[in-house]
């Protein structure tokens, strides 16, 4: 399975903050924005990853993220010259995709619970179909809302509709068997002029190819679009890691426990970022990793 992430979009929502600089690459608590999606797709198992960004902003994630290599992964890159919604992803990313299937995680948000990895893994292996996620939320109509029978089977996937059906709405975490890429590029632009994927969800939906997977209690799922929502992620990632003392979406970290790269890449990255306090957390780690513990969640 190949991974996409849509790190596009004008930001507007944050001015004067993303004038000069791309939301995703904005620090939540200790880390930028990207890190979390990216860490997302590698619990996933996803190693061959796609960056879509805006054509002024691709250097800039370049000297981030390099060739990801350094995550135990092979990162690619492409711009999309205009923000035509998120279906668009598949049209720019096509190429990429090829013949295999794919995720595709929205370059904002971010999810964290206890078990998510297993969830996540158990998903990417599915080899047919589509699958996405509902997670209940005080405001739906923001969102992609789902419709459910009283049997619990969704009916239908609503964009932003003024009285939602439910309050289960559509994080941005979608994975798609290859069909996806055709059907994306026969979409019609909706009233809002974008390419809408809660309509591809519909296509899937409709064929009875969709999964949806719930996200409980035990999950946090958190998209970051406004100056609120931006100190709520930061205020929560903040909570985590001083309570447990364990690095949320830690890349470098996930990648070792993965067996992705080894202890001398490890190392790399503490001496790299030696004179931070995320570098003496590389360092803890890397004096007490042991391939036999538990897995990273």
């Amino acid at each position: 399975m190949k991974g996409i992430i849509l790190a596009g979009g004008t930001g507007t929502r944050l001015y004067p903050i993303t004038i000069a600089i791309s939301k995703h690459l904005i620090p939540i608590y200790n880390k930028p924005m990207i890190y979390y999606p990216l860490s997302t797709l590698m619990l996933a198992g996803v190693r061959n990853i796609l960056l879509i960004t805006r054509p002024n902003e691709a250097e800039a994630f370049r000297r981030l993220l390099g060739d990801g290599s350094q995550f135990g992964v092979h990162l690619s890159y492409a711009v999309q010259a205009s923000p035509r919604g998120l279906a668009d992803a598949f049209i720019v990313g096509r190429k990429f995709v090829g013949h295999e299937r794919v995720v595709l995680i929205l370059g904002d948000n971010i999810f964290y619970g206890q078990g998510i990895s297993a969830v996540l893994q158990r998903v990417a292996a599915r080899k047919s179909g589509a699958t996405i996620f509902a997670y209940a939320v005080a405001n739906p109509s923001q969102y992609g809302v789902l419709a459910f029978a009283r049997d619990g089977r969704p009916l239908a996937i609503e964009e932003k509709p003024k009285r939602p059906k439910s309050n289960y709405v559509v994080p941005g975490l979608y994975f798609y068997d290859n069909r996806v890429l055709d059907f994306a590029a026969k979409l019609k632009p909706s009233a809002r002029g974008e390419l809408e994927i809660a309509e591809l969800n519909n296509i899937y939906l409709r064929s009875d190819d969709l999964t949806v997977e719930m996200l409980g209690r035990g999950c946090a799922w958190l998209d970051m679009g406004t100056p609120e929502t931006l100190l709520e992620a930061a205020s929560l990632i903040h909570t985590l890691e001083q309570r447990q003392g364990l690095s949320v979406s830690c890349p470098e970290e996930i990648a070792l426990r993965r067996g992705f790269i080894s202890r001398a890449v490890f190392f790399q990255a503490v001496k790299r970022f030696k004179n931070s306090a995320y570098g003496q957390y590389l360092r803890l780690i890397y004096e007490s990793h042991d391939a036999n513990t538990g897995p990273y969640q």
